[in-house]
């Protein structure tokens, strides 16, 4: 154990409430940590994705962050740059100038907004790297899966630091439904994929589930801050954003209820943020 064990804290983003949303591992000073430890780390606790905060080294950053999954380094990844925000803001390792930071990730430097609702609760925003679709035939789904689908729809994989196919579901009835979690488990293995509906419940106008196919099954994501900006990217670029900004729903079927605030400014930049609750606060020794 290292003389001096590293302040821990583990948060719930996207979650209005412990619990609601995807769970994130921060480790608020990792220098002197390398590649090796900083992965075996995550490894060890198993989240889909801790952050390890480091100083930052590019001009004009704020806070620098590497995000790590069990088993590999990414250069973005949505709920990780939302929790890493809020963090720095939170634990006072930066302070926001009119509500603005930078942050420095595998991306490069990515706008953050940090306000407060009427609540006083903290809200952070970040800017998600510039969306493109990858030229690329679709695989060839499930008739299962396919039969589900919105009518005239086909699949588009996109980019924003990860890929994902983006399919959209006949209605939000059909998504939320058993029979769409037992297509999806039939996808082929690397063919991750996003599938979204719009809807009209609650205060939410999207409906998403987010699902990485893996070799030995299928795992489901509960709240995925990337693929929902690509999401956006791709309605925004149809000309069917269901508001602007909207409100997207994710998680109910792990018995999660995320929430993730999603905004495309007028260069046509997207934006995804949302409420982050912290649960454990702590130190670790690695």
């Amino acid at each position: 154990m290292p003389a001096s064990p590293r302040r821990y804290l583990q948060l719930d983003v996207f979650a209005d409430r412990p619990g609601a949303g995807n769970p994130l591992g921060v480790v608020l000073d990792a220098a002197g940590m390398d590649d090796a430890a900083m992965q075996a780390l995550a490894a060890w606790l198993n989240l889909s994705e801790s952050i390890f905060f480091l100083p930052p080294d590019a001009p004009g950053a704020d806070y620098r962050v590497r995000i790590f999954t069990p088993k590999t380094e990414l250069p973005f990844a949505g709920h990780p740059s939302v929790g890493a925000a809020w963090a720095a803001t939170e634990t006072g390792l930066t302070v926001p100038r009119d509500g603005r930071l930078v942050q420095q990730c595998g991306a490069g430097l990515l706008p953050v907004n940090i306000a407060t609702d009427d609540e006083g609760r903290r809200i952070a925003t970040v800017r998600s790297p510039r969306a493109k679709t990858v030229e690329t035939e679709p695989p060839a789904f499930p008739t299962e899966l396919t039969a589900l689908l919105a009518p005239g729809f086909t699949p588009q994989r996109w980019n924003n630091g990860p890929d994902f196919w983006l399919l959209q579901a006949r209605d939000e009835t059909t998504l939320r439904s058993p029979a769409f979690t037992a297509a999806a488990a039939r996808v082929a293995p690397g063919d991750d994929f996003m599938a979204f509906a719009f809807t009209r419940d609650g205060d939410s106008q999207l409906a998403v589930r987010g699902f990485f196919t893996v070799k030995h099954g299928l795992i489901e994501d509960p709240v995925t801050g990337s693929a929902n900006a690509l999401v956006a990217a791709c309605l925004h670029r149809r000309g069917e954003l269901p508001a602007n900004p909207y409100l997207a729903s994710q998680g109910r079927e792990l018995g999660r209820d995320g929430k993730v605030q999603v905004r495309v400014d007028a260069e046509g930049e997207v934006w995804i943020g949302g409420y982050v609750q912290p649960v454990i606060d702590g130190r670790i020794g690695w």
